[in-house]
């Protein structure tokens, strides 16, 4: 009814004989009619600005959403205006909060130079706890302000954090003891920056923004120097030298390989320390300048040993870093050498040499000098074993590191490798930590585990009992006023959009005049519902998918009763006695991890079975048997049941599952019994694959149904309703695998190369809410050319996004941060979706009916294929003859 037109047509609504619906064909969502038949278009709302939403329609009037508002409009008298809606309450949620677990909010913690403080960033405040007896301090207390990332200055008496008083995301310096006035020290402007490390001399600050740049600050000129812009994906592990001359980060390069780099200061000018051909991260300067630590992967044993086997195994590189060291000057002994004779003679005289001056030596102030001549020579490797090391840190004694295992559910673990020439070896000081930092001193680390924090003394001897040393935050509690934190949010998603999104442009709209559009109905939000909403509406304002408004503090019950369910549709049968059940949800028999309780073997309960009881009580006595299995999930449950078929009463113990686990269960009968249909009509020639999403557990989806199937001579691949993730490429990269030779083994059947390569016709299926990657699939899959899309056009998000933009309570609104193009320069899917080959709707009437269309269009596309271009493997040639003919004698 409304193909003419590509914009948003939705929520049709109809009364005498007209639909109403919502559409946005005047540039802003209002209200239309039309007549059954499609004609006679008529616009009813003329809003402007404000998209109305959310429509309903009764007895001839339609209300709706509207800015701040709800409207009523009339159809008969063809009025128009606000429904005048006053609340009598004490809007408990305005009032000044609580925030009673400040650990779940908190984005950033710190060390002190000495160890003896640490700095808490949460909920956009800043505080510094004392790691012994001492004063919690609240260092901000502007809850209509987000402070992120606060560091100590190396003075200790000062903290270096990021604000957006000014309007702007800005670096600003406060007093670490929260007594005075912050002082702000940048003034760039629009852009978001993160990061911001204090040099060891507190003269500079080094950081990055969101135009993958990395830049250097003077505090005290004020000077901005921008060190390098990067094409392949920014700069990261910025460490200053101990002198403060040199900072050390690494940097993407176009084989997004990453290296380590140093610029300097004095120079104006980046060196590069590593090679392109290997990945190199997490450089550490050694406490007297001599020497730069780092990782890097080059370790590559597979745990693997072949692609040959069930689902065709990939190598897998477990443990592939190394730890590495570079001398930064000519005749630097590598510590972790073994002694030799030469080493030993010249150290004995060196300490005759020191012993002579003891009394007169000063601590000497660390003066880095690189000499860059031939120095990717003087790269030494630590000789412990390979791991899945990370943050390398170290002071003059020993290097720290955290190893997280390739396992599913591992924890890192915290490790030390003591400096020393001979018995080196790797110990473990804590496992399970989230994070750790070593301060400034080299004296402390700072250790997060679970919801503590520890600050242990920095020597390679495991903690002996760490609860001793764990930061007394029991009491830590502050308050915030909603509505102030409410309009920051609302402003900081505005701004994180606008810094996060694709276009630099915004697709042509003026992002600036919306803020101003949008601003004044932030006065009117009342609770954190209403204002995801209001955020929504703004970002939706960009005209871009990917664009998700979800969390933060939404009001939630203070009570939590889970109902469990019986996996069966029930229904109430009062002259049976009971709850009948109409029908028990089928699952993959192979696969019994989400079964139905009532299909559990041994029961023997069947469909038309009556429940009469549960756990002792009278179904009929209550309106739904969910009353009856409220908090039951996972506890026994004893039924009372009739058998349908013979009357018979009996009782069984059986184990509700919860409400997600039935919505899984009733997804995956309508999975399994596609595959059985594609199975019985297409003679198990026809394979089936349905893939719910494309994240890392639907690669299981993937092994579990290809596999079994790579063989036949057909292949439908399921992917409507596909919610999208990330591993398109993946399942293309199988697909285009194509068989070139064969092995004919002396008894059997062929089998070929590529393994697993599928030989036959593909299609797959798509609808209007296949979304994301799985529109990604989809169009490779058509671009490719690997066979037929059959169903409805897609959904039409393809600008990609991440989750890192999120508002100070956790709450997020994703901003479409990578546009999508094609070879031919045009961009792909975002706004229209992707067409298919052959257009088949499953409309609502054949649905309900149990049919679905587009599988049987699939099944009679594929068996035509396989009828006209028939894949046969084709048949071995004759046996070579190799005899050679010695003739008679």
């Amino acid at each position: 009814m409304t193909e003419d037109y590509a914009g948003t047509s939705k929520d049709p609504m109809l009364w005498n004989g007209r639909v109403y619906f919502a559409t946005d064909r005047d540039g802003t969502m209002n209200i239309w009619s039309m007549t059954t038949d499609g004609k006679d278009l008529k616009q009813e709302t003329f809003h402007k600005g404000f998209d109305i939403s959310s429509p309903s329609l009764s007895d001839g009037k339609i209300v709706y959403h509207e800015g701040a508002d709800i409207y009523r409009y009339d159809i008969a008298t063809k009025k128009d205006g606000i429904v005048p809606i006053q609340l009598s309450s004490d809007f408990d949620q305005e009032i000044t909060q609580w925030v009673k677990k400040p650990m779940e909010y908190l984005t950033a913690v710190h060390v002190s130079p000495d160890g003896d403080r640490v700095v808490l960033t949460a909920r956009g405040q800043v505080f510094v706890a004392p790691v012994s007896d001492g004063r919690l301090v609240e260092v901000t207390r502007k809850s209509g302000v987000r402070y992120r990332n606060a560091r100590f200055m190396p003075d200790g008496k000062t903290l270096e954090l990021q604000s957006d008083e000014s309007g702007e995301v800005e670096f600003w310096r406060y007093p670490a003891n929260g007594v005075g006035k912050g002082e702000q020290l940048t003034n760039e402007g629009k852009g978001f920056r993160n990061q911001g490390i204090p040099s060891p001399d507190g003269k500079y600050l080094a950081y990055t923004d969101r135009d993958d740049r990395l830049l250097i600050f003077n505090i005290d000129t004020k000077k901005l120097t921008v060190v390098a812009k990067s094409e392949w994906g920014g700069f990261d592990d910025l460490r200053w030298s101990p002198d403060g001359k040199w900072l050390a980060y690494t940097s993407s390069a176009q084989n997004t390989y990453t290296q380590i780099m140093v610029y300097s200061i004095t120079r104006d000018s980046s060196y590069t320390m590593t090679d392109d051909r290997v990945n190199s991260y997490s450089p550490t300067w050694s406490p007297d300048g001599k020497w730069l630590c780092f990782l890097s992967d080059r370790t590559f044993r597979s745990t693997v040993g072949s692609p040959w086997g069930p689902y065709q195994p990939e190598p897998f590189f477990d443990k592939t870093t190394d730890i590495y060291a570079i001398a930064l000057t000519k005749g630097e002994r590598f510590p972790f050498l073994p002694p030799d004779e030469l080493y030993d003679a010249a150290k004995t005289e060196n300490e005759t040499k020191e012993e002579g001056k003891k009394g007169k030596s000063e601590s000497k102030q660390v003066d880095v000098a690189i000499d860059f001549s031939g120095i990717k020579g003087r790269t030494y490797e630590v000789q412990v074993p390979a791991g899945t090391y990370s943050n390398l840190s170290m002071n003059d004694k020993v290097l720290f590191t955290t190893e997280r295992p390739n396992e599913i559910g591992a924890k890192a673990k915290l490790e030390a490798i003591e400096i020393k020439n001979k018995d080196v070896s790797v110990k473990t000081l804590v496992d399970g930590v989230s994070g750790y930092e070593l301060s400034a001193n080299g004296k402390k680390l700072m250790i997060r585990k679970g919801e503590g924090i520890y600050v242990v003394n920095a020597s390679a001897a495991p903690p002996s009992e760490l609860e001793k040393d764990a930061v007394n935050l029991k009491n830590w509690t502050f308050s915030f006023n909603p509505k102030e934190e409410w309009r920051q949010m609302f402003v900081d998603a505005w701004r994180l959009e606008r810094d996060y999104f694709y276009d630099p442009n915004f697709q042509g709209v003026n992002y600036e005049a919306t803020l101003k559009r949008f601003l004044p109905l932030v006065d009117r939000v009342m609770d954190r519902d209403e204002l995801n909403d209001l955020i929504s509406q703004i970002v939706g304002e960009l005209s871009a998918l990917h664009t998700f408004v979800v969390g933060g503090d939404i009001r939630r019950p203070t009570y939590d009763i889970s109902i469990g369910s019986l996996g069966a549709l029930l229904s109430r049968d009062d002259k049976a006695g009971g709850y009948k059940i109409e029908h028990i949800y089928q699952s993959d028999p192979n696969y019994l991890s989400v079964v139905s309780p009532l299909a559990k073997p041994g029961l023997n309960i069947e469909t038309g079975d009556v429940i009469t009881m549960i756990n002792g009580v009278p179904t009929l006595s209550v309106p739904s048997p969910n009353k009856l299995l409220e908090n039951q999930v996972g506890q026994q449950v004893l039924l009372g049941l009739k058998s349908g078929k013979t009357g018979k009463e009996f009782q069984a113990v059986v184990t509700p599952i919860s409400q997600n686990e039935f919505a899984n269960l009733r997804y995956g009968e309508w999975e399994y019994t596609r595959r059985l249909i594609v199975d019985k009509e297409g003679n198990d020639s026809i394979g089936y694959v349905h893939l719910r999403a494309m994240s890392s557990g639907n690669i299981t989806e993937w092994v579990k149904q290809f596999y079994p199937v790579f063989d036949r001579e057909g292949l439908i691949i399921d992917m409507r309703n596909n919610r999208g993730g990330n591993i398109d490429s993946w399942i293309l990269e199988k697909l285009l695998r194509k068989a070139w030779m064969y092995w004919k083994p002396r008894a059997g059947k062929p089998i070929w190369n590529m393994q697993y390569a599928f030989r036959g016709h593909i299609v797959v299926l798509c609808n209007q809410f296949t979304a994301s990657d799985g529109e990604a699939f989809t169009e490779g899959f058509k671009r490719l050319d690997l066979g037929k899309v059959i169903g409805m056009r897609t959904w039409g998000g393809e600008i990609w996004l991440s989750f890192d933009n999120r508002l100070l309570d956790e709450g997020i609104a994703s901003a479409a941060e990578l546009g999508v193009y094609g070879p031919g320069g045009h961009w792909l899917i975002e706004g229209h979706g992707v067409d298919p080959d052959i257009v088949v709707d499953n409309t609502p009437h054949i649905t309900f009916d149990g049919h679905d269309a587009q599988l049987q269009e699939a099944i009679k596309y594929l068996k035509m294929q396989i009828k006209e271009h028939p894949v046969p493997v084709p048949p071995p040639p004759k046996y070579p003859v190799k005899a050679f003919d010695y003739g008679e004698h």
